[in-house]
């Protein structure tokens, strides 16, 4: 049995192995999505800190500068290309500061020294401070002033506020005695700085003190976790200490702030290991080296809910103590030092720092997104956020070609069929191999309503693989039946499945639909009289128009019963039609085999009836079998049939008609049979017809028939009366009257004895005007013929009528009376040997016209006018001789009747030999 579709596709009909042993997994808590991405600086950092190592790392719009524990100062592209090297320093670099413009760089050490130099030019200024300096910050408007500002402090507890004056560069102290200054950051005119007891801000445009941010409490000592400080803009101060972090807003008169990473914060958060089990931070006891944990970015709220955790792969961060990281961002939109700000949306990049190592961290954009969902499996949403971004199309079919393996791990070939439009759309290539795909998979089938024919086509071979898998398949010849019906022809061909679908044929397999399917086939690879074959087995009703429109009326001989069960108003005419293909023995012995299958003596019924109506002759041998058709079927009919038929059983009519009481019928056929009598007791006892056993006496014309008739009717007062009304012209009223039985009461007997005397009356004068009519058409007739009888015909030759053409031009009036005289040419040589009544001589020696009577003798012209002339000169005095105007009034005119009143002399109306013999 096969196997049925599921909404997934076909079960059970997969060729790849099943695992028996089920999996037994934990269900893991949903991931989040992180924020951020991360990746290794490349280019030439890698080289750089294999023999140094990486302290400090500042940002500006142009470049990235990086600072090491050997003093060098390497000035780097975003893709961690080395464009320029300093080595102002003998000590770890500290802190780097650029300018909003980028053009300067400013640097300092543990050696005591601050060195600025010029990016793009050999400036270079150095200042000696003698104790180890740990930050640095350059006004922001170092390049366009020539004061030259910036701002540094370091161990020795001063923060000194450096300027160029007329007479040199003068630092000014601006806070010392709180211990060492451990950052400084300085945005417009707001320098911000950290000591051990807090953070302060100092307004160097009006030259006083802003405020003062204590030192949170309980955190590890500056020397173990730095305090750091991010202008996030012109207003609001970020400040991560330890284990919190603080946000201070300067109050101006201004009113915009926007956050780095839209209302969150990024922070570099270090994870001390594990010491006598005790996490917090000592200051007595030093941390073991090696067991330090990864370094992570968190993204936060200002709320503090935690919305990202990152840990970072570093290289030997085990070593690592958190002084030892450092988290740089860079500047975005323009300078923001200068005002700009972050615009919703977009966040910079950041560059988190180790000895060994420089890794960026980005926000993720869609494609991280997407390729995150897919990651974890999630491919409906991982498709959708590629529709939502409108990515490259690569993307799409990367993403589109994972969604579709995942669902056909997952057996789910259903749902990957139909997502195969929107995830191939126009690729032709990637159509044919899923379609191939599907066809090793075996489910070939719940693919094949969405491939494509065209806007891709494909291969030939795809769809004809496509078909022959439907028509493999029990379950799907319905869709075998509507792929046919709708693909265009021209992108298959029609054999290969032909040939997987002829085998099917009488098993069973062998389905309607998949017969319906195969016809089609047929039709497309021109094979006609097959798909005809098909159709009418399968009693499509356009089987007719299909047979005329591809002349094939050789096929209807072994489709009789199917093409009268689809319509036998349109077959039976089809059939009387073609009869010289089909003859009528032909139908009915295929109609009398249907017999199991339909009403076959029904559509006999029609079919005799149709042929007899064309041709009374043409199915003779079935007329015994037609008058059973039509007493079953049409008794109307049936009378008409006994009628005109002379081929059919009088004994077997009878009888049928006798079972059937077809009493009309039974009258017909005892007529026939010579059997009037009992014809006669039928129409009186069982039709009670008075008038039609009247005319039915009267069609036979027998006396005997008349006395029975009146015998049958004497008892019976009402049919004496009618029999009385009918007599006219057949029987004696009188004797009809005698017969009446004294005492019968007959109704009407009165009126019908003067209609009786009254039709008698008509009768007779109507037949004495006939009688008289007919003696006068007799005279008519007989006088008429007299006349005709008396003319002759002329039958002249080619020379004749030359000659008389000459008489007509010299004389006008026998010109005249020649054109209504009918004569006939006769030559020589057709004459025959015929001779004249006078000479006996044949009419061919003799080239003169003829003259034949009605009499059947016939003379030469001057024979005939020498007997007239004989004759006249023998009963008159001598008269001349006839000439060719008097001849013609012997010919037969066209008009016979217009000359029936002229009189002419009788030895002119006669002929010669039978008016001798007459006389």
């Amino acid at each position: 049995m096969s196997p049925k579709p599921s909404e997934n596709g076909m079960e059970g009909d997969d060729e790849r192995e099943e695992d028996s042993d089920e999996e037994n997994s934990e269900a893991e808590e949903e991931e989040d999505e992180p924020r951020l991405k991360y990746q290794r600086m490349g280019g030439s950092v890698p080289t750089l800190l294999q023999s140094d190592a990486g302290s400090c790392i500042a940002v500006s719009e142009r470049m990235i500068a990086l600072g090491t524990h050997g003093g060098s100062v390497h000035i780097l592209d975003f893709l961690g290309n080395q464009v320029k090297e300093f080595n102002p320093h003998t000590s770890a670099v500290n802190d780097l500061s650029f300018d909003v413009e980028g053009e300067y760089i400013g640097s300092c050490s543990d050696d005591g020294s601050v060195v600025i130099n010029s990016l793009f030019t050999e400036e270079r200024m150095a200042f000696e401070y003698h104790r180890p300096v740990k930050a640095i910050a350059l006004d922001p408007d170092y390049s366009r002033k020539s004061s030259r500002r910036f701002v540094t402090g370091g161990l020795a507890g001063n923060l000194y506020f450096n300027m160029k004056k007329w007479i040199g560069y003068r630092d000014q102290i601006l806070h010392s005695g709180e211990g060492p200054i451990h950052a400084v950051k300085w945005r417009t005119s707001l320098i911000a700085w950290a000591n051990d007891a807090g953070v302060k801000v100092y307004d160097a445009s009006n030259d006083q003190r802003v405020t003062f941010i204590e030192r949170p409490r309980g955190i590890p000592r500056p020397e173990l976790l730095l305090p750091h400080l991010v202008w996030q803009d012109d207003t609001l101060l970020v400040i991560g200490w330890g284990t919190s972090v603080k946000i201070a807003s300067i109050r101006t008169n201004q009113n915009n702030g926007i956050a780095p990473f839209g209302d969150s914060l990024v922070v570099l958060a270090y994870i001390p290991g594990k010491e006598d089990g005790e996490k917090d931070f000592s200051s007595s006891v030093p941390l073991r080296q090696g067991n330090a944990q990864r370094p992570e970015v968190r993204v936060v709220t200002r709320t503090n809910d935690e919305l990202a955790t990152d840990a970072l792969p570093i290289l030997g961060f085990e070593h690592y103590k958190a002084k030892d990281y450092s988290l740089a961002h860079s500047p975005f939109s323009g300078s923001s030092y200068a005002g700009g700000q972050w615009a919703a949306g977009d966040e910079p990049l950041y560059y988190i720092v180790s000895p060994k190592d420089v890794v960026i961290a980005k926000p993720r954009d869609a494609e991280d997104h997407i390729a995150w969902l897919v990651q974890h499996g999630w491919h409906e949403k991982a498709l959708e956020a590629v529709e939502a971004s409108q990515a490259r199309s690569e993307l799409l079919d990367e993403v589109g070609s994972g969604y579709l393996d995942h669902l056909i791990v997952e057996r789910k070939y259903a749902e990957a069929a139909s997502l195969c439009p929107k995830l191939l759309r126009g690729s032709a290539s990637a159509w044919e191999r899923w379609v191939f795909h599907f066809a090793h998979l075996r489910q070939l089938p719940v693919l094949v309503p969405y491939i494509p024919t065209e806007n891709p086509r494909l291969r030939d071979t795809a769809y004809e693989v496509a078909l022959v898998a439907l028509a493999t398949n029990t379950s799907f010849h319905k869709d075998l039946l509507s792929t046919v019906k709708t693909w265009p022809p021209v992108i298959y061909s029609a054999l290969p499945i032909i040939s997987a679908i002829e085998p099917q044929l009488n098993t069973s397999s062998m389905t309607d639909e998949l017969k319906e399917a195969l016809a089609e086939l047929y039709v497309i690879d021109g094979q006609y009289e097959r798909a005809f074959s098909l159709y009418a087995d399968l009693m499509k009703p356009g089987v007719f128009d299909f047979i005329e429109k591809h002349d094939l009326h050789d096929g209807i001989r072994e489709k009789v019963a199917q093409l009268m069960m689809i319509d036998c108003k349109r077959a039976v005419p089809f059939f009387i039609q073609q009869r010289d293909l089909i003859s009528p023995s032909d139908v009915v012995s295929q109609l009398m085999a249907a017999k199991n299958k339909c009403d076959y003596r029904y559509f006999l019924q029609l079919y005799l009836h149709s042929l007899f109506v064309s041709n009374p002759h043409a199915g003779m041998e079935f007329h015994d079998m037609q008058v059973e058709l039509y007493a079953d079927y049409d008794p109307k009919m049936l009378l008409s049939f006994l009628r005109n038929s002379q081929h059919y059983t009088l004994e077997k009519a009878y009888e049928i008609c006798v079972k059937r009481d077809l009493l009309k019928e039974q009258v017909f056929i005892l007529g026939r049979m010579g059997n009037s009598k009992q014809a006669l007791a039928v129409i009186i006892n069982k039709l009670g017809d008075i008038e039609e056993a009247i005319e039915f006496a009267s069609m036979q014309n027998d006396d005997e028939l008349w006395e029975e008739l009146i015998k049958q009717c004497l008892n019976k007062p009402e049919m004496v009366g009618v029999l009385l009304e009918h007599t006219v012209g057949n029987l004696d009223p009188l004797y009809i009257v005698n017969r009446v039985p004294n005492g019968l009461e007959i109704p009407r007997l009165r009126d019908r004895l003067v209609k009786i005397i009254t039709d008698y009356r008509t009768e007779t004068s109507l037949r004495h005007g006939c009688n008289d009519i007919l003696k006068a058409d007799c005279v008519n007739l007989l006088i008429k013929y007299y006349k005709e009888a008396r003319r002759a015909i002329c039958l002249s030759n080619e020379e004749d009528e030359a000659r008389t053409k000459t008489d007509k031009n010299q004389s006008s009036q026998s010109y005249d009376r020649s054109l209504s005289i009918r004569s006939m040419e006769v030559k020589p040589k057709i004459r025959g040997g015929a001779r004249c009544c006078m000479c006996f001589d044949p009419f061919s020696i003799h080239n003169v016209s003829i003259y034949v009577f009605y009499c059947c003798h016939a003379y030469h012209e001057t024979c005939l006018m020498d007997s007239i002339n004989s004759l006249s000169g023998s009963k008159k005095k001598p008269a001349p001789t006839p000439t060719q105007d008097e001849l013609s009034f012997y010919k037969y005119e066209n008009d016979a009747d217009a000359d029936d009143e002229v009189e002419y002399d009788d030895a002119q109306m006669r002929c010669i030999l039978c008016t001798t013999a007459a006389g």
